[in-house]
């Protein structure tokens, strides 16, 4: 497998960065797979001394470690690492080579610590977008702690074991043998779950009150923090994940002067912006109430309570459910929401997707490339989704559309094995064989947690006015939570650096 130019002139880049000689070691057979790793892997170590290649016994074959000369870090790679997992290969030689990883230095400490023997293993698709989050990060464990090791697996180099393990979800995260964890999860999110949630509140009480105190990590609440930060005023933000929808987000080719990003890229670069000002970021913190006294207090879920002068609620929206039996037992059972990171699971099979807006159509289209067939479920008479989307859907083969039907129930066993509809025009349900369900129907705005202080519509979004006030005199809101006419990354920006500049105002006319 040749290297495309650009990416081989960019890992030359990197390689000489390396500070220590490495080796990597494949365990490879005569199948095509092994073939392509060893020219993939020889073809790595031909662009520099620095590496060389051994050939060895590993778990699983094919598949290489990352070394240094006469140490082993615990890094393998079960499958050739390019598409979105390109810049896990790169990041695990420049630090197995000697580059420290750039985390927190608490959070590095609590890595060393580890004294548990922890053998970490990711299943993965390289067209997940996802799974470069989970893969690095504990990489970065074994990278720390010679008590952790971590493969990365790719579903599609090893389909038998993903079918006996019935993995329908990517990453999947399989700890000492058993299953640990699903879906996208941040280094701090995983230290977290080894350690346990006991949380002492008396660190959050000891704070200090904030001039502005923002709930939420997305891009309103990272662009109402820095605009905060900014103004040279006692700033904080408080979030349970930083990123939130854009994090899902594949391709971004809208946000002005930037043609073409990836949502997780755009997040790493919103973060380290925050973190060039000086705001207190509380990470895995979710809020569970908020109350107007002397102070705005924001009360989170581990029992603590937050003061601030005026806060800026930026809580952005989830993914809809549809809300029928069968959609929560079987999630990662065949129920799923991202097309890019779990449609190559379902290749060859039959699948349904519900929903006929853009983002619905669009996940039919791609899903068509890999699947047997596609049957969209749209509940109105029409659907919704651009006409040159629409087009393109009705040209594929193996799409059918059913419109003016309701889903009545998701099946299964051990996994999805159909789903049941209802004929709106003449009541009669139809049961179909499918193995996977995509959902796709929208957004909700996450806003339960203060529906009882703030003024929502009727669909739970926050009432704003024109400079991100609510109905509480220093509580503002922005992006995707509040009833904006669009719901789009550049506009939660602007509407974020909006309600920024109006808490500022409303403080100063206020002190």
């Amino acid at each position: 497998m040749a290297l495309e130019a650009d990416i081989k002139q960019q890992l030359a880049q990197y390689l000489e960065l390396l500070e220590k000689n490495l080796v990597l070691t494949v365990s490879a057979d005569d199948s095509e797979n092994g073939k392509e790793m060893v020219a993939f892997v020889e073809e790595i170590a031909e662009m520099t001394p620095k590496i060389r290649v051994a050939s060895g016994t590993l778990a699983r074959t094919p598949s290489f470690s990352v070394n240094p000369e006469d140490e082993d870090k615990g890094i393998v790679f079960a499958g050739i690492p390019l598409g979105h997992e390109f810049n896990s290969l790169v990041l695990a030689l420049l630090q197995v080579g000697g580059r420290a990883p750039k985390i927190e230095e608490a959070v590095a400490k609590r890595i060393k610590t580890i004294s548990k023997p922890y053998h970490f293993e990711t299943y993965v698709s390289l067209t997940c977008h996802n799974c470069p989050d989970v893969v690095q990060a504990l990489n970065i464990m074994s990278v720390l702690n010679p008590n952790i090791t971590h493969t990365m697996i790719d579903g599609g180099f090893f389909k038998e074991e993903v079918e006996a393990k019935e993995i329908m979800a990517v990453p999947a995260v399989f700890l000492n043998g058993e299953f640990f964890a699903s879906g996208r999860s941040s280094l701090e999110e995983i230290l977290q779950q080894l350690e346990g949630s006991d949380v002492s509140t008396e660190e959050f009480d000891a704070k200090a009150p904030y001039d502005v105190l923002v709930v939420g990590g997305g891009p309103a609440g990272a662009s109402a923090a820095i605009y905060a930060a900014r103004k040279g005023i006692r700033t904080g933000i408080v979030a349970e994940t930083f990123g939130g929808q854009v994090m899902e987000t594949l391709g971004i080719e809208n946000v002005i002067g930037t043609k073409y990003t990836e949502g997780p890229k755009l997040i790493a670069s919103i973060e380290e912006h925050v973190n060039d000002y000086d705001v207190d970021v509380m990470k895995l913190q979710r809020a569970k109430a908020i109350e107007k006294k002397d102070l705005i207090e924001v009360t989170l879920e581990n029992g603590a309570t937050l003061k601030t002068k005026t806060a800026i609620l930026a809580t952005g929206a989830r993914w809809r459910n549809v809300g029928v039996p069968g959609e929560a037992e079987f999630k990662n059972k065949g129920v799923a929401y991202c097309p890019h990171c779990d449609g190559p699971l379902f290749a060859g099979k039959e699948i349904a997707v519900i929903g006929g807006g853009n983002s619905g159509i669009e996940a039919a289209i791609d899903l068509a490339g890999v699947v047997k067939h596609v049957t969209v479920l749209e509940f109105m008479p029409e659907l919704k989704a651009d006409s040159v989307l629409q087009e393109r859907l009705h040209s594929l083969p193996n799409v059918t559309v059913l419109k003016n039907v309701q889903t009545k129930e998701i099946t299964g066993d051990s996994k999805v094995n159909g789903i049941t509809y209802i004929d709106r025009v003449t009541n009669e349900e139809t049961h179909l064989n499918v193995e996977g369900v995509f959902i796709l129907i929208g957004l909700v705005p996450n806003t339960e947690w203060a529906k009882e202080t703030i003024e929502c519509n009727r669909f739970g979004e926050i009432t704003v006015d024109k400079k991100g006030a609510t109905n509480v005199p220093g509580i503002f809101a922005a992006g995707d939570c509040t009833d904006s006419a669009y719901k789009q990354i550049i506009i939660s920006m602007g509407s974020g650096a909006t309600a920024a500049l109006g808490a500022f105002d409303y403080m100063m006319r206020n002190s």
